[in-house]
Protein backbone atom coordinates (compact mmCIF):
# COMPACT_ATOMS: atom_id res chain seq x y z
CA UNK A 1 0.00 0.00 0.00
CA UNK A 2 2.85 2.50 0.76
CA UNK A 3 4.22 2.61 -2.78
CA UNK A 4 0.54 3.03 -4.11
CA UNK A 5 0.17 5.63 -1.54
CA UNK A 6 3.41 7.64 -2.84
CA UNK A 7 2.83 7.61 -6.41
CA UNK A 8 -0.45 8.84 -5.30
CA UNK A 9 0.74 11.61 -3.26
CA UNK A 10 3.89 12.13 -6.48
CA UNK A 11 0.93 12.52 -8.76
CA UNK A 12 -1.14 15.19 -7.09
CA UNK A 13 1.96 17.40 -6.60
CA UNK A 14 2.60 16.72 -10.62
CA UNK A 15 -1.02 18.31 -11.47
CA UNK A 16 -0.61 20.85 -8.82
CA UNK A 17 2.52 21.98 -10.68
CA UNK A 18 0.98 22.16 -14.10
CA UNK A 19 -2.45 23.77 -13.03
CA UNK A 20 -0.77 27.00 -12.23
CA UNK A 21 0.28 26.90 -16.05
CA UNK A 22 -3.06 25.96 -17.82
CA UNK A 23 -4.71 28.77 -15.52
CA UNK A 24 -1.94 31.44 -16.97
CA UNK A 25 -2.80 30.20 -20.43
CA UNK A 26 -6.20 30.45 -20.13
CA UNK A 27 -6.12 34.02 -18.23
CA UNK A 28 -3.54 35.00 -21.25
CA UNK A 29 -6.17 33.11 -23.55
CA UNK A 30 -8.91 35.58 -22.65
CA UNK A 31 -7.12 38.61 -22.57
CA UNK A 32 -6.01 37.53 -26.13
CA UNK A 33 -9.53 37.29 -27.08
CA UNK A 34 -10.38 40.99 -25.52
CA UNK A 35 -7.42 42.42 -27.72
CA UNK A 36 -8.74 40.61 -30.87
CA UNK A 37 -12.32 42.26 -30.35
CA UNK A 38 -10.61 45.30 -29.29
CA UNK A 39 -8.49 45.30 -32.71
CA UNK A 40 -11.95 44.61 -34.83
CA UNK A 41 -13.30 48.15 -32.92
CA UNK A 42 -10.13 49.66 -34.25
CA UNK A 43 -11.32 48.75 -37.62
CA UNK A 44 -14.81 49.88 -37.02
CA UNK A 45 -14.00 52.59 -35.56
CA UNK A 46 -12.00 53.90 -38.06
CA UNK A 47 -14.66 53.53 -40.62
CA UNK A 48 -17.10 55.61 -38.51
CA UNK A 49 -14.78 58.37 -38.34
CA UNK A 50 -14.18 58.35 -41.77
CA UNK A 51 -17.59 58.36 -43.09
CA UNK A 52 -18.19 61.85 -41.65
CA UNK A 53 -17.75 64.06 -44.21
CA UNK A 54 -16.13 68.11 -43.43
CA UNK A 55 -18.54 70.66 -43.86
CA UNK A 56 -18.61 73.41 -46.23
CA UNK A 57 -17.08 77.01 -45.59
CA UNK A 58 -19.76 79.49 -45.39
CA UNK A 59 -18.09 82.55 -43.85
CA UNK A 60 -14.51 83.03 -42.83
CA UNK A 61 -14.01 83.56 -38.88
CA UNK A 62 -10.79 85.96 -38.04
CA UNK A 63 -8.55 83.05 -36.57
CA UNK A 64 -5.64 83.52 -34.20
CA UNK A 65 -2.69 80.95 -34.17
CA UNK A 66 -0.88 80.21 -31.39
CA UNK A 67 2.95 79.15 -31.22
CA UNK A 68 4.81 78.21 -28.24
CA UNK A 69 8.25 78.12 -28.82
CA UNK A 70 11.32 76.97 -27.34
CA UNK A 71 14.86 76.80 -29.09
CA UNK A 72 15.49 75.84 -32.60
CA UNK A 73 13.66 72.66 -33.33
CA UNK A 74 14.68 70.77 -36.16
CA UNK A 75 12.95 71.98 -39.62
CA UNK A 76 11.31 74.72 -37.41
CA UNK A 77 11.56 77.02 -40.03
CA UNK A 78 9.66 75.28 -42.65
CA UNK A 79 7.12 74.07 -40.17
CA UNK A 80 6.23 77.41 -39.13
CA UNK A 81 6.07 78.87 -42.80
CA UNK A 82 3.12 76.49 -43.58
CA UNK A 83 1.57 78.39 -40.98
CA UNK A 84 1.99 81.71 -42.61
CA UNK A 85 0.95 80.22 -46.36
CA UNK A 86 -2.22 79.49 -44.98
CA UNK A 87 -5.39 80.24 -47.56
CA UNK A 88 -7.42 81.92 -45.78
CA UNK A 89 -8.40 85.63 -45.84
CA UNK A 90 -8.82 86.75 -41.87
CA UNK A 91 -5.87 84.96 -39.13
CA UNK A 92 -2.83 86.24 -37.33
CA UNK A 93 0.21 84.77 -35.58
CA UNK A 94 1.47 84.84 -32.43
CA UNK A 95 4.88 83.21 -31.49
CA UNK A 96 6.06 83.52 -28.03
CA UNK A 97 9.51 82.29 -26.18
CA UNK A 98 10.73 83.11 -23.07
CA UNK A 99 13.98 85.34 -23.71
CA UNK A 100 15.09 87.93 -26.60
CA UNK A 101 18.09 85.60 -27.21
CA UNK A 102 16.13 82.54 -28.13
CA UNK A 103 17.40 81.06 -32.00
CA UNK A 104 13.86 80.31 -32.78
CA UNK A 105 13.48 84.62 -32.45
CA UNK A 106 15.60 85.05 -35.43
CA UNK A 107 13.22 82.37 -37.22
CA UNK A 108 10.33 84.22 -36.55
CA UNK A 109 11.48 87.62 -37.60
CA UNK A 110 12.64 86.36 -40.80
CA UNK A 111 9.37 85.16 -41.89
CA UNK A 112 7.39 88.12 -40.86
CA UNK A 113 9.94 90.03 -43.08
CA UNK A 114 9.25 87.30 -45.87
CA UNK A 115 5.31 87.56 -45.59
CA UNK A 116 4.79 91.19 -44.37
CA UNK A 117 1.02 91.03 -44.89
CA UNK A 118 0.34 87.73 -42.65
CA UNK A 119 -0.47 89.83 -39.22
CA UNK A 120 2.16 88.01 -36.82
CA UNK A 121 3.25 89.03 -33.43
CA UNK A 122 6.57 87.69 -31.21
CA UNK A 123 5.85 87.80 -27.45
CA UNK A 124 8.94 87.59 -25.02
CA UNK A 125 7.14 85.80 -21.85
CA UNK A 126 9.98 85.62 -19.57
CA UNK A 127 10.73 82.48 -17.39
CA UNK A 128 7.28 80.41 -16.20
CA UNK A 129 5.68 80.93 -12.78
CA UNK A 130 4.68 77.49 -12.95
CA UNK A 131 6.56 73.90 -14.27
CA UNK A 132 4.14 73.85 -17.58
CA UNK A 133 5.78 76.96 -20.09
CA UNK A 134 4.04 75.78 -22.53
CA UNK A 135 0.53 76.76 -20.45
CA UNK A 136 2.45 79.91 -19.67
CA UNK A 137 3.58 81.10 -23.13
CA UNK A 138 -0.38 79.65 -24.27
CA UNK A 139 -1.68 81.83 -21.46
CA UNK A 140 0.35 85.23 -22.10
CA UNK A 141 -0.79 84.60 -26.27
CA UNK A 142 -4.81 84.06 -25.68
CA UNK A 143 -4.12 87.24 -23.64
CA UNK A 144 -3.06 89.42 -26.72
CA UNK A 145 -5.37 87.50 -29.60
CA UNK A 146 -7.50 89.08 -31.41
CA UNK A 147 -10.04 86.44 -32.11
CA UNK A 148 -12.36 84.12 -29.93
CA UNK A 149 -11.18 81.38 -32.22
CA UNK A 150 -7.83 80.18 -31.87
CA UNK A 151 -5.57 77.37 -32.66
CA UNK A 152 -3.21 76.50 -30.67
CA UNK A 153 -0.02 73.92 -32.43
CA UNK A 154 3.48 73.27 -31.44
CA UNK A 155 6.70 74.09 -33.27
CA UNK A 156 6.81 70.48 -34.78
CA UNK A 157 3.81 70.86 -36.74
CA UNK A 158 3.57 71.19 -40.44
CA UNK A 159 0.38 72.06 -41.94
CA UNK A 160 -1.22 72.50 -45.61
CA UNK A 161 -2.56 75.56 -46.74
CA UNK A 162 -6.46 74.54 -46.20
CA UNK A 163 -6.11 74.37 -42.44
CA UNK A 164 -7.72 77.08 -41.16
CA UNK A 165 -10.63 76.85 -43.79
CA UNK A 166 -11.04 73.15 -42.49
CA UNK A 167 -11.56 73.87 -38.72
CA UNK A 168 -13.59 77.04 -39.28
CA UNK A 169 -16.22 75.29 -41.07
CA UNK A 170 -16.80 72.83 -38.21
CA UNK A 171 -16.98 75.63 -36.39
CA UNK A 172 -20.18 77.04 -37.79
CA UNK A 173 -21.53 74.14 -35.25
CA UNK A 174 -22.47 76.35 -32.54
CA UNK A 175 -22.44 73.81 -30.19
CA UNK A 176 -18.72 72.94 -31.11
CA UNK A 177 -16.46 74.38 -28.26
CA UNK A 178 -13.15 72.70 -28.78
CA UNK A 179 -11.49 70.51 -31.94
CA UNK A 180 -8.63 68.33 -31.63
CA UNK A 181 -6.33 67.21 -34.93
CA UNK A 182 -5.10 63.77 -35.37
CA UNK A 183 -1.63 64.03 -36.22
CA UNK A 184 0.55 61.77 -38.74
CA UNK A 185 3.90 61.15 -37.05
CA UNK A 186 6.54 61.71 -39.15
CA UNK A 187 9.73 60.65 -37.72
CA UNK A 188 13.51 61.69 -38.16
CA UNK A 189 15.97 58.82 -39.97
CA UNK A 190 16.86 56.73 -36.54
CA UNK A 191 15.72 53.55 -35.78
CA UNK A 192 14.34 55.05 -33.03
CA UNK A 193 12.66 57.54 -34.27
CA UNK A 194 10.74 55.49 -36.83
CA UNK A 195 9.64 52.63 -34.30
CA UNK A 196 7.90 55.72 -32.35
CA UNK A 197 5.96 57.32 -35.37
CA UNK A 198 4.83 53.61 -36.31
CA UNK A 199 3.53 53.26 -32.51
CA UNK A 200 2.11 56.58 -32.45
CA UNK A 201 0.29 56.00 -36.29
CA UNK A 202 -1.09 52.70 -35.08
CA UNK A 203 -1.30 51.91 -31.51
CA UNK A 204 -2.07 55.34 -30.28
CA UNK A 205 -4.37 56.51 -32.78
CA UNK A 206 -6.65 53.12 -32.51
CA UNK A 207 -7.32 53.46 -29.11
CA UNK A 208 -8.22 57.50 -29.33
CA UNK A 209 -10.73 56.33 -32.44
CA UNK A 210 -12.21 53.66 -30.40
CA UNK A 211 -12.87 55.67 -27.55
CA UNK A 212 -14.21 58.49 -30.02
CA UNK A 213 -16.88 56.05 -31.05
CA UNK A 214 -17.66 54.74 -27.60
CA UNK A 215 -17.79 57.21 -25.23
CA UNK A 216 -17.54 60.42 -27.57
CA UNK A 217 -14.50 62.61 -27.41
CA UNK A 218 -14.31 63.62 -23.33
CA UNK A 219 -10.27 64.39 -24.07
CA UNK A 220 -7.84 67.04 -26.03
CA UNK A 221 -4.32 65.84 -27.71
CA UNK A 222 -2.08 68.21 -27.54
CA UNK A 223 0.10 69.29 -31.24
CA UNK A 224 -3.14 71.10 -32.73
CA UNK A 225 -5.90 71.90 -30.71
CA UNK A 226 -8.53 74.60 -32.39
CA UNK A 227 -10.89 76.09 -29.37
CA UNK A 228 -13.47 79.09 -28.48
CA UNK A 229 -11.28 81.45 -26.33
CA UNK A 230 -14.79 81.50 -24.19
CA UNK A 231 -14.46 77.89 -23.57
CA UNK A 232 -10.97 78.26 -22.50
CA UNK A 233 -12.19 80.76 -20.22
CA UNK A 234 -15.17 79.14 -18.88
CA UNK A 235 -13.12 76.12 -17.26
CA UNK A 236 -11.13 78.61 -15.67
CA UNK A 237 -8.39 79.60 -18.06
CA UNK A 238 -5.35 78.10 -18.95
CA UNK A 239 -4.34 78.89 -15.31
CA UNK A 240 -6.43 76.17 -14.46
CA UNK A 241 -4.10 73.95 -16.41
CA UNK A 242 -0.59 74.93 -15.46
CA UNK A 243 0.47 72.14 -12.95
CA UNK A 244 -0.83 69.54 -15.23
CA UNK A 245 1.90 67.43 -17.50
CA UNK A 246 -0.60 66.19 -19.72
CA UNK A 247 -2.69 70.01 -20.11
CA UNK A 248 -3.86 68.45 -23.81
CA UNK A 249 -5.79 65.58 -22.09
CA UNK A 250 -7.52 67.83 -19.22
CA UNK A 251 -8.32 71.15 -21.53
CA UNK A 252 -10.24 68.87 -23.54
CA UNK A 253 -11.85 66.82 -20.23
CA UNK A 254 -12.76 70.12 -18.63
CA UNK A 255 -14.17 71.48 -21.86
CA UNK A 256 -16.11 68.39 -21.93
CA UNK A 257 -17.25 68.71 -18.28
CA UNK A 258 -18.20 71.85 -18.70
CA UNK A 259 -20.99 71.08 -21.75
CA UNK A 260 -19.01 72.59 -24.61
CA UNK A 261 -18.81 70.33 -27.64
CA UNK A 262 -15.63 68.39 -28.02
CA UNK A 263 -14.63 66.56 -31.21
CA UNK A 264 -11.89 64.98 -33.37
CA UNK A 265 -11.28 67.50 -35.99
CA UNK A 266 -11.39 66.06 -40.03
CA UNK A 267 -8.17 68.04 -40.37
CA UNK A 268 -5.27 65.33 -40.02
CA UNK A 269 -1.88 67.26 -39.10
CA UNK A 270 1.95 66.41 -39.52
CA UNK A 271 3.79 65.88 -36.38
CA UNK A 272 7.28 65.48 -37.23
CA UNK A 273 9.37 64.04 -33.94
CA UNK A 274 12.52 64.42 -35.20
CA UNK A 275 15.34 62.23 -34.91
CA UNK A 276 16.19 60.67 -31.48
CA UNK A 277 18.64 58.64 -29.79
CA UNK A 278 17.76 55.45 -27.49
CA UNK A 279 18.20 57.71 -24.16
CA UNK A 280 15.97 60.05 -25.59
CA UNK A 281 13.50 57.91 -27.07
CA UNK A 282 13.19 55.97 -23.92
CA UNK A 283 13.04 59.40 -21.89
CA UNK A 284 9.79 60.41 -23.74
CA UNK A 285 7.94 57.27 -23.90
CA UNK A 286 8.47 56.72 -20.55
CA UNK A 287 7.26 60.43 -19.72
CA UNK A 288 4.49 59.71 -21.94
CA UNK A 289 3.41 56.30 -20.20
CA UNK A 290 3.59 57.49 -16.81
CA UNK A 291 2.08 60.86 -17.50
CA UNK A 292 -1.00 59.07 -19.42
CA UNK A 293 -1.49 56.28 -16.58
CA UNK A 294 -2.50 59.42 -14.28
CA UNK A 295 -4.72 61.39 -16.82
CA UNK A 296 -6.81 58.25 -17.61
CA UNK A 297 -6.29 55.33 -15.11
CA UNK A 298 -8.92 53.09 -16.49
CA UNK A 299 -8.00 53.53 -20.43
CA UNK A 300 -4.21 53.14 -19.06
CA UNK A 301 -5.21 49.87 -17.79
CA UNK A 302 -7.28 49.21 -20.68
CA UNK A 303 -4.23 49.96 -23.31
CA UNK A 304 -3.32 45.83 -22.75
CA UNK A 305 -6.00 45.14 -24.86
CA UNK A 306 -4.43 46.95 -27.86
CA UNK A 307 -1.55 44.63 -27.58
CA UNK A 308 -2.91 40.89 -29.78
CA UNK A 309 0.33 40.67 -31.24
CA UNK A 310 2.33 40.23 -28.17
CA UNK A 311 -0.20 38.68 -26.01
CA UNK A 312 -0.67 36.26 -28.92
CA UNK A 313 2.97 35.25 -28.48
CA UNK A 314 2.92 34.88 -24.65
CA UNK A 315 0.08 32.83 -25.26
CA UNK A 316 1.65 30.35 -27.17
CA UNK A 317 4.77 30.19 -25.23
CA UNK A 318 2.94 28.89 -22.73
CA UNK A 319 0.77 26.49 -24.86
CA UNK A 320 1.70 25.96 -28.02
CA UNK A 321 -1.36 24.16 -28.54
CA UNK A 322 -3.14 27.96 -29.32
CA UNK A 323 -0.46 28.71 -32.07
CA UNK A 324 -3.53 29.14 -34.73
CA UNK A 325 -4.27 32.12 -32.34
CA UNK A 326 -0.82 34.03 -33.55
CA UNK A 327 -2.21 33.85 -37.16
CA UNK A 328 -5.43 35.36 -36.64
CA UNK A 329 -4.01 38.44 -33.74
CA UNK A 330 -1.34 38.68 -36.98
CA UNK A 331 -4.19 39.23 -39.69
CA UNK A 332 -6.79 41.72 -37.42
CA UNK A 333 -3.49 43.81 -36.28
CA UNK A 334 -2.44 44.62 -39.55
CA UNK A 335 -5.73 44.79 -40.76
CA UNK A 336 -6.46 47.67 -38.11
CA UNK A 337 -2.97 49.10 -38.67
CA UNK A 338 -3.55 49.86 -42.45
CA UNK A 339 -7.18 51.43 -41.22
CA UNK A 340 -5.39 53.98 -38.70
CA UNK A 341 -2.44 54.54 -39.89
CA UNK A 342 -2.94 54.16 -44.10
CA UNK A 343 -6.62 55.13 -44.43
CA UNK A 344 -7.32 57.79 -41.20
CA UNK A 345 -3.77 59.50 -40.97
CA UNK A 346 -2.69 58.85 -44.86
CA UNK A 347 0.76 57.52 -43.28
CA UNK A 348 2.78 54.49 -44.75
CA UNK A 349 3.22 51.59 -42.55
CA UNK A 350 6.83 49.66 -42.36
CA UNK A 351 5.53 46.05 -41.51
CA UNK A 352 8.84 45.28 -40.82
CA UNK A 353 8.91 47.61 -37.73
CA UNK A 354 5.31 46.61 -36.25
CA UNK A 355 5.50 43.42 -34.56
CA UNK A 356 9.31 44.82 -33.15
CA UNK A 357 7.05 48.31 -31.84
CA UNK A 358 4.41 46.20 -30.42
CA UNK A 359 6.52 44.05 -28.06
CA UNK A 360 8.48 47.06 -26.73
CA UNK A 361 4.83 48.62 -26.21
CA UNK A 362 4.07 46.04 -24.21
CA UNK A 363 7.55 46.72 -21.90
CA UNK A 364 6.84 50.31 -21.89
CA UNK A 365 3.25 49.69 -21.07
CA UNK A 366 4.39 47.41 -18.14
CA UNK A 367 7.52 50.60 -17.24
CA UNK A 368 4.72 52.91 -17.42
CA UNK A 369 3.37 51.57 -13.46
CA UNK A 370 6.63 52.48 -11.63
CA UNK A 371 8.36 55.18 -11.18
CA UNK A 372 6.75 58.86 -10.51
CA UNK A 373 9.76 61.30 -12.27
CA UNK A 374 10.42 62.53 -15.78
CA UNK A 375 12.93 64.21 -17.74
CA UNK A 376 11.52 67.02 -19.71
CA UNK A 377 13.31 69.74 -22.13
CA UNK A 378 16.39 68.94 -19.70
CA UNK A 379 14.84 68.82 -16.30
CA UNK A 380 13.77 66.83 -13.71
CA UNK A 381 9.65 66.76 -12.81
CA UNK A 382 7.69 64.80 -10.57
CA UNK A 383 4.97 63.48 -11.27
CA UNK A 384 1.29 63.30 -8.86
CA UNK A 385 -0.95 60.73 -8.75
CA UNK A 386 -4.03 63.46 -9.84
CA UNK A 387 -1.65 64.05 -13.17
CA UNK A 388 -0.32 67.38 -11.85
CA UNK A 389 3.98 67.73 -11.56
CA UNK A 390 6.50 69.81 -10.37
CA UNK A 391 10.34 70.74 -11.23
CA UNK A 392 12.82 68.98 -8.96
CA UNK A 393 15.22 71.70 -7.82
CA UNK A 394 18.86 69.95 -7.60
CA UNK A 395 20.09 71.04 -4.16
CA UNK A 396 22.05 73.84 -3.46
CA UNK A 397 25.56 73.17 -2.81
Amino acid sequence: MLPSASFALLLSFSVFEVQPGKILARILFLVLCAAIVYSLLQILAASRYLSVQPPDLRSAEPVSILKPLAGLDLDLESNLRTFFQQDYPAFEILCAVRREDDPAVEVVTRLQREYPKVPSRLLITGEPPYSNAKVFSLERMLAAADNDLVVMSDSDIRVTPDLLRTVAAEFQNADLGLATCPYRAVPGPSFWSRLEATGMNTDFWGSALVARMIEGMRFAVGPTIAARRSVVQSIGGFARLKDYLAEDFVLGKFAAEAGSGVILSSYVVEHHIGDATLRQNVEHRLRWARSTRRSRPAGYVGQLFTMPLPLALLVCAVSPVWWPFLLLACMVRAAAAYMVSARVLRAKINWLLLPIEDVLGLCFWIAGFFGNTISWRGRRYRLFPDGRFELIRSPEK
